[in-house]
């Protein structure tokens, strides 16, 4: 159904000056390119958004990686606008509300076996900063107090806070910041484009890099490292997929050492690579997880994370009048969020969404990779409903290549995200196969001209 914009947001838009937008200091965005020529959304439903100008534009990346069920859901619209009125606010902290523990169960429900303990945040960077928190103080827990050390890997992304950005393994997002967290170390990335460039799916070579991990308690000594904390797909880094293999490696030498295993499942969770989680999708089970993006479709800021019975059990000692964990947040498990979430999970649920990608999977892999040979395709990469198209880049102008493609596009009707030099799809799992077709077609056509 095709709603016109509001004539008074149409003219609101159209009043804007580049006085009106000085105070608003963008995000992860190029804000003096932006003022010049601003791409202001107006209006979304189903697969869509709208400009100010009532111009209709594809969304191919569900928004930022959250919009998994598509835009205004009636159920969950619904579901919002009831609970503001009937609880708009209600205190976490030594009180609760009911649909905190039924989001919470349902959450569970879904989760890897053993996994049935869910801690609320408001954002994938707090859930980040809450499972290092809980890793390293379950160890202190149980008598391990010498294990601080956390594990990141090169070109891991686990948001913005200074530990998600301490153990994130983007150079820009830490250069400006600092000595970040001490007691912090990298295992080398998967990318290995001389052996698995063009791979559909996972990649077949690169087991071995997990053994990386290895290196580090020779290092530092297993008896130092708290937790390791990898991506399952890394996405914002430019959709790495794991070697087969690779994952399972990890796993066993935590296991073998002593060392937490989480998984940052914040843009892979709720339906994106063809099961709820990514774990999974390829067999491995971390002791924590970290969620937030698709737990309420985008609709109402919300993370989480998952723990393992024995990490919860850990710190349930001690008199029971005392505080186990001392962290949390003003709005965890705030009552909007919770009310998005569980008409989110209904939504989900009802249409077999958490399962589609599974589905869709090999139709978007061929229609991605029929990209091979158009001018600059140095890499594609795939699982799921998600990919990254790689470019070569612009001798002395890194990025400007997929910026150049990313706006193309959007003013041809179609929104992509781009990192570097790679260009990112993750359609909302409603897509249909001709809108698919729409959104390589087009992208096809942009890679060519930006050649």
């Amino acid at each position: 159904m095709n709603k016109a914009i509001d004539p008074a947001l149409m003219q609101a838009a159209e009043a804007t000056g580049s006085t009106a937008m000085d105070a608003y200091w963008m995000p992860f965005t190029a804000n003096r390119q932006f003022k010049k020529a601003p791409r202001l959304l107006a209006r979304s439903e189903g697969m869509y958004y709208w400009d100010e100008h009532g111009r209709q534009i594809l969304d191919a990346v569900s928004g930022l990686w959250c919009v998994n069920a598509g835009h205004a859901r009636p159920r969950i619209v619904k579901a919002i606008q009831e609970q503001a009125a009937e609880l708009d606010f209600a205190p976490s902290f030594q009180m609760g509300h009911p649909k905190a523990f039924e989001l919470a169960d349902r959450v569970a429900k879904l989760a890897p076996q053993g996994m049935n303990k869910v801690f609320f945040t408001n954002s994938g960077s707090e859930s980040v900063e809450t499972a290092l928190k809980m890793a390293i103080a379950y160890h202190r827990a149980r008598g391990e107090g010498s294990r601080t050390r956390l594990i990141g890997r090169e070109r891991g992304y686990h948001g913005v806070n200074f530990g998600g950005i301490s153990v994130g393994g983007i150079v820009s997002n830490r250069k400006m910041f600092g000595t970040l967290l001490n007691g912090v170390d990298h295992i080398r990335h998967t990318h290995d484009p001389a052996r698995n460039a063009f791979s559909v799916g996972q990649p077949e070579h690169g087991v071995e890099f997990a053994d990386d991990l290895e290196r580090l308690v020779g290092l530092h000594d297993a008896s130092t490292i708290a937790a390791v904390i990898v991506e399952p797909v890394a996405g914002s880094t430019g959709v790495l997929i794991p070697p087969k293999g690779y994952l399972q490696r990890l796993r066993d030498i935590c296991d073998k050492h002593g060392i937490l295993l989480i998984f940052d499942e914040v843009i892979t969770g709720f339906g994106r690579t063809g099961n709820p989680f990514g774990a999974q999708t390829f067999g491995v089970t971390p002791d924590l997880m970290t969620l937030a993006k698709g737990i309420t479709n985008g609709c109402v800021p919300m993370g989480a994370v998952l723990a393992k019975q024995k990490i919860h059990d850990v710190f349930m000692s001690g008199p029971e009048h005392l505080i186990e964990f001392f962290h949390g947040y003003t709005y965890s498990a705030h009552p909007l969020a919770c009310a998005a979430g569980i008409a989110t999970l209904d939504t989900y649920a009802e249409e077999g969404l958490l399962t589609r990608a599974g589905e869709l999977e090999g139709y978007f892999a061929q229609a991605v990779h029929s990209l091979k040979g158009e001018p600059n395709v140095i890499d594609i990469r795939n699982i799921g409903l998600v990919a990254g198209i790689e470019l070569a880049p612009i001798a002395g102008s890194p990025t400007k290549r997929a910026f150049d493609i990313f706006l193309d596009l959007y003013e041809k009707g179609i929104l992509v995200r781009t990192t570097g030099d790679i260009v990112a799809l993750s359609p909302s799992l409603i897509v249909e196969r001709a809108q698919i077709d729409q959104i390589v077609d087009m992208l096809r056509g942009a890679i060519r001209r930006a050649a």
